[in-house]
């Protein structure tokens, strides 16, 4: 049974809070259960108005804290003047049972465990909050992985669904990690190399930074130490609008002040989201196992040049250089050889009739373009906006203009 909404207001927006147990494997549903959490977001004036629920990016990220006045995230004011927004945090993040270290369980129950936080589990917990608030239908709208939730909504209960909206988050279907990496490293190369042609200083700062760290790591606060790999990380953020000036912004300071090396520490926030490091992979594993795919699939050219700076690409040296990940060392590495059972039903999403609509973003280095328009051949009906006028951030960067654009393709209006 969920537990009793709580209601609060703040200038603009009506808040009600949602808590619902879960099991936390729904094939065992008299099994443990975790609890799952969803803020309900509605303008004053928009209390009846249809459920639109958000599926955040990540995975291992919880849903964005939003504000009024100006309505923050920016996306929200538009989706708000025709819906009631949930923003639901996913299973194993925000206020919903968090994943942290799993403290008194063995690698392989840690693994057993993390086997249960994929886009179907998640979306198994959307079905049963949809039924205890009493809604026949609702629409989602999923960016980067909430968009392959979305897709798995599609496979698993499109009934449910009034219409699905992605942005930067069509994902692939039935292709193999090893295809998916392969193609994302490539992207990354050619906007490391565009941030180099704006900030040509930049190359060799990163260069004289990876020989400083070679010789000797420098410490950072809570006492982990930045290596010469671990500061590659910071590419990561160049597949944002913003990201490259961000970068720029970071390796333009004395790497011996405590800006550096604040923000030198964790561009990828596992220390505060670890569940996004060891359940990363399998989010793209559609029926296969992962081996580490994006490590395998590295370029030479990322070993033979260290100013060329790794994206989305979790590989298995971070469980020791990020302290916080040490506790899921062997779990993670249980989870590269697990064998994944498939995410998307290919059958139904052929012969689906759910409004869809989803923004690819034609350079997006974290979700490829040509393998998520190839999904979208696959799903009877879907509608895309195939744009290089964004980069994967662009229900952030302009939210607003973007779901004008999904919401009129999905309704025949565009």
């Amino acid at each position: 049974m969920p537990a009793s909404p709580v209601t609060s207001r703040t200038p603009g927006l009506v808040l009600t809070e949602h808590e619902l147990e879960v099991p936390l494997d729904h094939a065992r549903p008299d099994g443990p259960s975790i609890t799952v959490f969803a803020r309900e977001v509605a303008a004053p004036d928009g209390l009846d108005r249809p459920f639109l629920v958000y599926l955040q990016g990540g995975p291992g990220h919880e849903s964005p804290r939003p504000t009024g006045s100006p309505t923050s995230p920016g996306w929200l004011a538009r989706a708000l003047a025709d819906h009631r927004v949930l923003l639901l945090d996913q299973r194993g993040t925000g206020r919903s049972t968090p994943v942290g270290d799993l403290p008194g369980l063995s690698p392989q129950e840690q693994a057993q465990y993390l086997t249960h936080f994929r886009a179907d589990s998640i979306v198994r917990d959307a079905e049963l909050l949809r039924e205890a608030l009493g809604v026949r239908r609702w629409s989602v709208l999923g960016q980067s992985f909430g968009g392959f939730c979305a897709l798995a909504y599609l496979s698993i209960a499109p009934d449910s669904l009034e219409a699905a909206y992605m942005t930067g988050g069509l994902p692939p279907v039935g292709r193999h990690p090893d295809e998916v990496y392969t193609a994302t490293w490539a992207r990354q190369l050619e906007l490391v190399e565009r941030h180099y042609a704006r900030y040509p200083g930049d190359r060799e700062r990163v260069r004289a930074l990876h020989e400083r760290l070679t010789a000797s790591p420098l410490a950072l606060p809570g006492g982990d130490r930045l290596t010469a790999r671990r500061l590659r990380m910071l590419g990561n953020p160049l597949g944002m609008s913003d990201g490259s000036d961000a970068l720029h912004g970071i390796l333009e300071l004395p790497e011996e002040s405590p800006g550096f090396r604040h923000d030198a520490a964790d561009p990828m926030g596992f220390a505060r989201n670890p569940l996004y490091a060891v359940v990363h992979e399998s989010c793209y594993a559609d029926g296969a196992t992962t081996a580490w795919s994006a490590d395998r699939m590295r370029p030479a050219v990322f070993d033979e040049d260290p100013t060329l700076l790794f994206g989305e690409h979790v590989q298995p040296w971070v469980l020791d250089d990020v302290a916080a990940l040490a506790p899921l060392r062997e779990a993670a590495q249980i989870l590269a050889d697990h064998p994944w059972p498939r995410l998307y039903d290919p059958a139904q999403l052929a012969v689906n009739d759910v409004p869809v609509a989803g923004a690819v973003y034609a350079e997006d280095p974290y979700v490829e373009a040509g393998f998520s328009l190839e999904t979208a051949r696959a799903v009877r009906g879907a509608r895309v906006w195939l744009t290089n006028e964004h980069l994967h951030n662009g229900l952030r960067a302009d939210g607003a203009r973007v779901l004008d654009r999904l919401f009129a393709m999905a309704h025949g209006r565009a």
